[in-house]
């Protein structure tokens, strides 16, 4: 009996070893998922843009490693109708796909986004469609900013299977809206960037994407007042245990809330939970054939009413999703149409902003400005009946982003942005050398 004993303790200090975290679990996968580029193919955007582009997406997709049963690329148009350029597993390489991008033709005709979602969802994404299941799934949104349809409830509807999206805006789109379509957090999916700067975002957005298509850690997506998504990598198979979920309100240790899972689950949903709340979440993996740490992670719910990135529509358990789009304003609260820029100057600029035509009077607007390569963002009030103001302490020969939110009484908000540039700021004159007195002469005294 000896023996036997040993082994069961032995075993037993191998699970406590691996929930204390002093074990790893396996090694990073190759990247493995479905990734769409969808292209504002419309007449919006001009041939040189479209030109631009389409070689920025050629430049993302070139050296990613796509094939059969690994990662797969798909390229539609956004116009009047939707258009696939090429659908999912038709290229077996990045060059290959590379080479179809450039290709492609621009479609011209309207810019109905919402429909190119909808498209993308039934025709693309979903497993009805033949879609891969358990495999993570990605959406690159290349667009000048506009859609002549509304954008957030199908783009809500792709979040929620699942589908990791990035938007990168090369002109003025509203910044809100924009920063609620793509997935949280939106300064790492969301990009202004001019069209002639794509490639300087080149290599960072790639690494998120593979960072999006082989995800290793537990985390949270589609975060509101009374819920969330928790989504992990395929740890187990159906065959090789089981998950224990375990959701815990960090104020209230007593009050958790468990839930096992089958061992081929990636997601759940928690719903139901309290706003403004802090929670610890344990998934525990549980199998025979190897030991598995738990991960450990802590999410915090939105506040009522509080439309944070990724947001759109109504929150979980409040029923079917609105036809409309419920984070903008209504039309009598219209944001700024249109940001001037002017008297630029190294280190200070000048933004005027025309509200709208027979929109309700602000309460006042805030302008939030920074630089498009990153850095801290600073933000000035400006007082209601105002439309101009000027920035200062920029720095000399820079891009920024400048958004101008209007504040309504109702407590809604419109936003629009802009790319703004300071010039580059005179060069420093060289100082005068004293000259040396000539020998013979004697140096006059001041």
């Amino acid at each position: 009996m000896l023996p036997w004993t040993a082994l069961g303790l032995a075993l037993s200090l191998r699970l406590a070893l691996a929930r204390s975290g002093a074990e790893r679990g396996p090694p990073p996968s190759a990247p493995r998922g479905d990734l769409m580029f969808l292209l504002d193919s419309s007449a919006s955007v001009s041939h040189y843009e479209f030109s631009r582009v389409r070689e920025f997406v050629g430049q993302l997709v070139a050296p990613l490693p796509l094939g059969t049963g690994a990662l797969r690329a798909s390229l539609v148009h956004v116009g009047s109708r939707p258009y696939t350029e090429f659908p999912f597993g038709q290229h077996s390489s990045g060059e290959a796909a590379q080479d179809a991008v450039r290709a492609s033709a621009q479609r011209m005709g309207d810019t109905h986004t919402g429909l190119a979602l909808v498209y993308a969802k039934e025709q693309l994404f979903a497993e009805a469609s033949g879609a891969r299941p358990g495999v993570p799934k990605v959406l690159v949104w290349v667009t000048d900013g506009g859609s002549s349809d509304p954008v957030g409830p199908p783009m809500q509807e792709l979040k929620d299977l699942g589908v990791t999206v990035f938007i990168v805006s090369t002109g003025r789109g509203n910044f809100l809206e924009l920063s609620a379509a793509a997935s949280v957090p939106a300064e790492k999916h969301l990009h202004f960037v001019d069209v002639d700067d794509l490639h300087i975002i080149v290599q960072e957005l790639r690494g998120s994407i593979l960072d999006a298509m082989r995800p290793q850690q537990l985390h949270a997506t589609e975060i509101t007042s009374s819920g969330f998504r928790l989504a992990w990598p395929p740890l187990l198979t159906a065959d090789s245990g089981y998950y224990v979920l375990e959701l815990v309100p960090s104020a209230q240790p007593g009050a958790a809330r468990r839930r096992q899972l089958p061992g081929n689950a990636t997601d759940w949903t928690w719903a139901g939970l309290d706003p403004d709340t802090d929670y610890d979440v344990a998934l525990v993996p549980e199998s025979n054939v190897r030991l598995l740490r738990p991960q450990n992670l802590r999410v915090r719910t939105r506040r009522p009413g509080e439309a944070g990135p990724g947001a759109w529509g109504p929150e979980s358990g409040a029923g079917p999703a609105p036809t409309q789009l419920a984070a903008l304003p209504a039309p009598e609260e219209a944001g700024p149409e249109r940001i001037v820029i002017s008297h630029a100057r190294p280190r200070s600029l000048r933004v005027s902003w025309a509200p709208a035509l027979g929109s309700a009077a602000a309460l006042g607007y805030h302008v939030q400005f920074g630089p498009l390569g990153g850095g801290a963002a600073q933000r000035v009030e400006v007082p209601a009946g105002h439309n101009c103001t000027t920035l200062q302490g920029l720095a000399p020969g820079t891009a920024y982003l400048v958004t101008v939110t209007a504040a309504f009484r109702s407590g809604r908000e419109s936003a629009l942005s802009a790319k703004a540039c300071t010039p580059d700021g005179p060069r420093p004159r060289p100082r005068p050398v004293p000259r040396a007195p000539t020998p013979g002469t004697a140096s006059r005294e001041p």
